[in-house]
Order: C-alpha cells, then structure tokens, then sequence
C-alpha cells in the first residue's frame, strides 16, 4: 500500500471556504425559525403564517434541486460556486430590505434556488479539491459545517435579530457570503465539470440499483427522522419534562454530537465503509425508537440526543460518500442533486407526519413511528449495498 500524500496548503484552504459556506447555508435555511415573532410582528401575521416560509423553502428546493443541476452541468465548479454565492448574497440582501411579506418569500425562493445547487455540488467539489485517499475527510468538513450551524449559526442570528432586528440577521448572513465569493475566487482551484447531464440520462440513473436503494432509503430515513425532529421541542418539554434551558442544552448536545458523527466518519468510514453505515443507521433507528422511554430520565434524554445527533450526521455524509462511488463522474452532482431533492421531501413528509402522529395518537408516539420508519429505510439501504459487495 502506497504511502498517503499531504495536503497541500491551497488544498485545506479550499476545504475551509466549502466549509464556511456549508455554516452559512445551513445557517440561513433555518434562521427563519428563530425569528419568526419578530417577522411576524412587522408584517402583521401570527407565527404559523409567517412559519409557512420554512416549508416553502423546503419544498423548493425539493423541486428545484434536480432541474437546476441537470441544467448547471454544464459549468465548471469552480465558476458555478461562484454563481451560487453571488445568488446567495443577493437573496439575503433581498430579504433584508423587502417592504412585504410576499417579497420576503420571493427572496428566500432565490436562496432556495442558491441551496438546491450548492447542496448538489459542495460533495462532488470538496471529493475532487483533494486526493482520493483525502476523499472522507474533505466530505466530514463538509458536514462539520451543517453540526457548527446546528450548535451555533442559529443561536447568533436569533441572537443578531432580538438586538438589532431580524432585517440586520439577513443583512449579517448577506455580507458574509459576499466574504465568501471574494475567498473563493482567490482559493479555489478550477474543477472541470465533465460531460454534461441531460435529461436523457435521468432514466440511467434509476437503473442503478445501488442509487435506488439509497434514494429509497433517503425518503424513508428522512421521513422518520423528521417525523421526531419537527416536534422536538415540545416533545422535550411535555414528554420528557425539561425547563427551557434544559432543553436548550439538550438541543445543543444534539448538535455538538453531530461533530462526533463527522470525525467518526473521517477516521473510520473507509476501511470499514458497510460496518460503518450499518452502525450509523442502526444508531439512529434505535435513538428514535428509544426517545419516548429514555425521556423519564433526564441523562437518558441527552444519551439519547447525542446518540441521535451523531448518527444522523454519519449516515448523511455515508450517503452521499456511497452516491458519489456509485455513479459516473459526470453524473454525480445530478445523481446528488436528486439525494437532495429527496431528501427535503422527506422534511415535508416528516414534518406533516409528526404533526399528525402528535394529534391523532399522542406527542410521545413520535419517536416510535420515526423509528420504525428509519429502520426499514436502514433495512432497505443495507440490503441494496450488500448485494452489491458479493
């Protein structure tokens, strides 16, 4: 076995700049939640109206993840990055200074339309901006960034808003991306983007049974994860009786945990890449069928919380890790684009599910449906990646 070569210099820094974008995108899709009474106030709208932007902009990037790929595949990363922060900044720009309600939701659309092609390519850039044997650590830097943005980019711009009004969060999240065009323009090695993806192609893709059962397993997985993760916040304090700011630390090694799940992952993921997954999905498929009983105890909630947070971020970057080695170089990003627009739809699913779960059975049934949805999600992934190791 040959000897593995070090990164270069320009390497870790284009790493950083794909990080620090990933903070700031995931920053962005939910920063909506911390500031909806502020939002609302300003339009005149309760917080369900205003809440509604959260799954508009989820289901657009479900929509648009797809077709935006197939028709960016033809630009080289490096410039279609580019394109996708100056996007990005524009959006934020947009949103800070909309004089209506309609107009805040038509410029969280043209982030959307930046996160649906930033999420399709950040993994095909990060896997090609370094060596093969590098391969896993470029993806958990990725995924470093989603778990800081859970511990911390929601915090600070809800904590930006109640200062200085929810405008100036916009504002904030704009300025730093227009950082970040500028940094990747100078860091940023160009990365070819192949062939290009048609519309013909698509039916290739859904021939490839590796890619089924992973995107099979997406909607199931996401759909239960969600179906737990939307009503967390009440569930911890009506179901596991926990105060405000118990729940808020909870949350917060909820998140911390998902840094655990991306250094896993880069030590461990390639000698082990079946174990590995399996442990991951299992993990997670357990936590959420766990979560009703371990919440009589409060070490049993967080046990349960980091359990869930850092299987959650493992499985996710397996996945695309898997998506990436099954397809074609010139059909990774559309092959990513479409885990994504999955994916989201299984935010939708999930969010919808829980709040009927949480009604029509009780709050405390969540868990277990999400479980049971993530483990036959796990079951079916497992078995279609097996079949292809004989």
């Amino acid at each position: 076995m040959g000897e593995r070569t070090a990164m270069t210099a320009r390497q870790w820094l284009a790493l950083a700049g794909l990080t620090c974008s990933a903070f700031v995108f995931n920053t962005s899709e939910f920063m909506p939640i911390g500031l909806l009474s502020s939002i609302s106030g300003s339009f005149g709208l309760t917080e369900a109206q205003t809440g509604m932007m959260t799954s508009i902009y989820a289901w657009a990037v479900m929509a648009l993840s797809l077709p935006l790929m197939v028709f960016a595949s033809r630009f080289e990363f490096k410039r279609l990055l580019l394109g996708v922060l100056v996007l990005f900044t524009a959006g934020q720009v947009a949103c800070a200074v909309a004089p209506t309600f309609a107009l805040l939701v038509a410029a969280r659309l043209l982030v959307a339309c930046a996160h649906a092609i930033f999420w399709s390519i950040a993994s095909v850039m990060a896997t090609r901006v370094v060596a093969p044997e590098h391969g896993s650590l470029a993806l958990s830097m990725v995924a470093t960034g989603t778990s800081v943005a859970m511990v911390f980019g929601l915090p600070l711009g809800r904590a930006i808003g109640l200062a200085v009004g929810w405008r100036m969060t916009f504002a904030c999240v704009g300025v730093v991306g227009a950082v970040l065009v500028l940094y990747t323009a100078v860091v940023m090695p160009t990365i070819p983007a192949g062939e290009r993806f048609t519309m013909r192609q698509l039916p290739g893709l859904f021939r490839n049974r590796v890619l089924v059962a992973i995107y099979v397993s997406t909607l199931l997985v996401a759909t239960g994860y969600y179906t737990a993760y939307s009503y967390i916040d009440p569930f911890l304090a009506q179901v596991a009786g926990l105060d405000a700011g118990t729940a808020t630390m909870a949350l917060t090694v909820f998140g911390a945990a998902g840094l655990a799940g991306s250094f896993l992952f880069s030590r461990s993921y390639d000698a082990h890449r079946l174990p590995f997954l399996g442990a991951a999905l299992a993990g997670l498929s357990a936590a959420l069928l766990l979560l009703a009983p371990a919440a009589t105890l409060v070490p049993g909630t967080f046990g349960v919380l980091a359990v869930w947070g850092a299987c959650n971020t493992a499985f996710g970057i397996a996945f695309q890790a898997e998506i990436i080695r099954a397809a074609r170089a010139d059909e990774a990003s559309v092959a990513i684009a479409l885990y994504s627009g999955i994916f989201n739809l299984g935010i939708g699913t999930g969010s919808f599910l829980g709040g009927v779960v949480s009604t029509t059975l009780s709050l405390a049934a969540i868990g277990l449906v999400g479980g049971v949805l993530a483990a036959v999600g796990s079951a079916v992934c497992l078995l279609g990646l097996a079949r292809r190791a004989r």
